[in-house]
Formats: C-alpha cells, sequence, structure tokens
C-alpha cells in the first residue's frame, strides 16, 4: 500500500521556464530529453581563463518586457518575470482577476545582480563618480526580483527572496509549500533566478576549481556522474512555478502537472564549499522529505540530482542517495545539458521533474560514456537516451555553498 499523504500536498498548476534549454516549457522538455548540452563558447568571455557557458538562447528583453522596462532591470530579474509570465499564463489564472492580497511571491537568488554590479564599479573606478547609473543599487539586490515580479503580478501578499546558494531554487518551492498549507496564501509563485556569467564571477569559480577547464569542446564539458569530470559549466536562466493547495486546483479544474508533497532543508555544518564527504546532511533532507510527503524509500522511482559535475559533489550526492535509496531509483542530473544555473537550478530542476511525473519519461544525463568507477556505491544514472516510465514519486536534491540541503518529493497529481 502506497505512503504518499496527498493531503498535505499543493499542486504544480503552471511552470514558466526560460533556460539554456530553450524559452518556454515545450522548448525545454524537448532539449533536455535529447539530452544535448546547450553549452558553448561564449564571446563575452574572450580572453579568459574559462570562456565557455549556456546561456539562454535568443533571450530579447526588449521584446519581452518592452524596452521601458528592459533597460532598469538586471538580467536576472528579466528572466524571472518572463518565467513568471509564462507560469501565470500556464496555469490558468490572471493577475487582472485575482485578489493580490491572497497571492504571495518566494524566488531564490545567491549573486543578485552581479554583472551590472561588476559593469558599474569598472565605470566608478574608471570614470568619474557622475559615470555611475543612479539604477546600479535596485539593479543590484538581490530581494528586488520578488518586488519586480510582485509588481508586474499584481501580487499584494508575502514577497521574499531565499539565499541559500544553488540550493535557493528548491528552498523557495519549500517555503512556498509552507505559506499555503498554513493559510497564509492561496497562490504562490515560487522558484529561482540567475544571471551571473560575468568574467569577474567565473574566475573567481575557476580559481576555486568549480569551472570545467574543457573549454575546447564546450558542449561535452558538463558531465556528470562521468568517470572524466572536471568540473561545472556556468549557466543562466529562471523557472516560476505557480503553486496551489490541491483542493483548490482540482476545484477551478486547474491542470496539474504533479504535486509537492514534501519538502526538507538541513546544513552540513562542515565546510564552505565542500559538500560532507558521505553526504551526510543530504540524506538527512532526503529521508525528512520522504517523511513529510508520507513516501517510503522504496516508493521513490525517479530522481533529478544535483549532479553538479564536480568530483565531489557526485561523489558524495551518489553515497548520499544510495543510503536513502539504494539503487532501485533512477538518476538524472539535466544540468549535462543546461549546465549549472546556480541559484536557479532547484526550481529548474523541479519543474523537469514535475514534467517527468506529467510526461511518463526520464531524461538523460548528456556526456555520460562511463561513470566514474570511484563512486563506491550503485545508483542507477539515466545515460544515452530517456526512459519512458510512468512513474508515482519522485524527488528532487540540491545543494549548496555553506552546507545547505535541500529535498523535494514530488507526486504524480
Amino acid at each position: 500500500m502506497s505512503g504518499v499523504a496527498r493531503g498535505r500536498g499543493v499542486a504544480v498548476t503552471g511552470i514558466g521556464l526560460v533556460t539554456p534549454a530553450g524559452i518556454g516549457v515545450d522548448e525545454n522538455w524537448r532539449r533536455v530529453l535529447s539530452g544535448v548540452s546547450a553549452a558553448t563558447t561564449d564571446p563575452e568571455l574572450k580572453g579568459e581563463r574559462v570562456d565557455i557557458s549556456c546561456r539562454v538562447p535568443g533571450f530579447d528583453a526588449t521584446a519581452e518586457l518592452g524596452r521601458r522596462n528592459a533597460w532598469k532591470l538586471d538580467r536576472f530579474a528579466q528572466l524571472a518575470i518572463v518565467s513568471a509570465r509564462q507560469a501565470v499564463t500556464d496555469a490558468g489564472l490572471d493577475c487582472g482577476s485575482w485578489d493580490g492580497t491572497r497571492v504571495g511571491v518566494v524566488i531564490g537568488n545567491s549573486l543578485g545582480g552581479v554583472a551590472t554590479l561588476e559593469k558599474q564599479l569598472r565605470t566608478y573606478f574608471e570614470g568619474t563618480p557622475d559615470d555611475v547609473s543612479a539604477l546600479m543599487i535596485p539593479m543590484g539586490m538581490v530581494n528586488m526580483v520578488a518586488g519586480y515580479v510582485a509588481m508586474d503580478q499584481k501580487i499584494h501578499g508575502p514577497s521574499l527572496v531565499t539565499a541559500t546558494a544553488c540550493a535557493s531554487g528548491a528552498s523557495a518551492i519549500g517555503t512556498a509549500r509552507e505559506w499555503l498549507l498554513s493559510g497564509l496564501c492561496d497562490v504562490v509563485l515560487a522558484g529561482g533566478t540567475e544571471s551571473a556569467i560575468s568574467p569577474g564571477t567565473l574566475n573567481g569559480l575557476s580559481r576555486m576549481g568549480a569551472l570545467s577547464s574543457r573549454t575546447d569542446d564546450p558542449a561535452a564539458a558538463s558531465r556528470p556522474f562521468a568517470h572524466d569530470r572536471d568540473g561545472f559549466v556556468a549557466g543562466e536562466g529562471a523557472a516560476i512555478l505557480v503553486l496551489e493547495r490541491c483542493e483548490d486546483a482540482t476545484a477551478r479544474n486547474a491542470r496539474r502537472y504533479a504535486d509537492i508533497a514534501g519538502f526538507s532543508a538541513t546544513s552540513d555544518a562542515h565546510h564552505a564549499t565542500a559538500p560532507h564527504p558521505q553526504g551526510a546532511g543530504l540524506a538527512r533532507a532526503l529521508r525528512d522529505a520522504l517523511s513529510d510527503a508520507g513516501v517510503f524509500p522504496d516508493e521513490v522511482e525517479h530522481v533529478n540530482a544535483h549532479g553538479t559535475s564536480t568530483p565531489m559533489n557526485d561523489l558524495t550526492e551518489a553515497r548520499a542517495l544510495h543510503s536513502v535509496l539504494g539503487d532501485r531509483a533512477a538518476v538524472t542530473s539535466t544540468k549535462g545539458v543546461t549546465g549549472h544555473t546556480l541559484a536557479a537550478a532547484g526550481a529548474v530542476e523541479a519543474a523537469y521533474t514535475a514534467l517527468a511525473l506529467h510526461h511518463g519519461a526520464l531524461p538523460p544525463t548528456a556526456n555520460v560514456d562511463s561513470l566514474d568507477p570511484s563512486i563506491d556505491v550503485d545508483i542507477d544514472v539515466v545515460t544515452g537516451r530517456a526512459r519512458q516510465k510512468r512513474i508515482q514519486v519522485a524527488a528532487s536534491t540540491s545543494l549548496g555553498f555553506g552546507g545547505h540541503n535541500a529535498a523535494l518529493v514530488l507526486t504524480a497529481a
């Protein structure tokens, strides 16, 4: 008998995606199922130590938002607003007719408008104080993305930005779920956004040893769980989910992609940037999220793993997953396609997990020719091509600098 406590869930009724895999749900899902990497040589990084990235292809902020709005927003906010608009439309809702006092927004972000700040500081040091833009601060502040989405969507309920590094998007979704279950809101727009591909940021990540140095073959650089992985490819993007209580979604006959049935977050308290060697904190987060959902470990059929393509992350995450789930669940890292979208990653991957439940297909992990033999536990990594499989229970796991861990459990609607 299933252990799923479906009464505690909230429904995913709308999805907005603006990622290196494309703009919109359909483009994203096709690209992720193809397993073809989005990484390319980046002209804006010419001459830098690492000159490859995963940017959103064909994104035109002026066309999407209008010149008046686009010029005053950093790209991380532009991506979030566009994905929020997509999600609300996808959910069959209209901000012009809802009670905005009962709607909330919570978005994960970590680096804010770092590209704007980098550019404006260069202007200051190379020019005069009067050359600095009056918009520098509002464009750079992390919290402004939730504020701008609230303004755009006429949201008058709570707005918040979660900052748990690369677990920020998952933390936002978990927070939104609590808002809904507590009765604080009736609808929440939840997700993550990041656009931090700049020379300064990437040089900092490179100096840490986090980035792949496979710059002569960008499309093969992000290779989670592979024996020859050497780091991640920096990406950008945003994912926003419309979340509602299951009974409310059912009452308005809304389409439900999946339900967010459980969530948990933990801290490693181990190291500033390295995960716990055995993945103890992540394992505890996953166990607690399963308990929150009323799901038994042997019911989990699929995991969209954090899977950054760094040697340490993939090893410790594999250990954590195996300690909780054994080798039963099919494991995917969609970062092989999208690169690492940093604070957006947990939300992007939660969206892909919801789509896997909705469509009955498990995306492959790109660029994995052979699994790393140093991973000393058995996990079933999906490689080569997508698996067609109807599933009922899936999980999405996220880790972040500072020892942040987050786990979401999703179930078929």
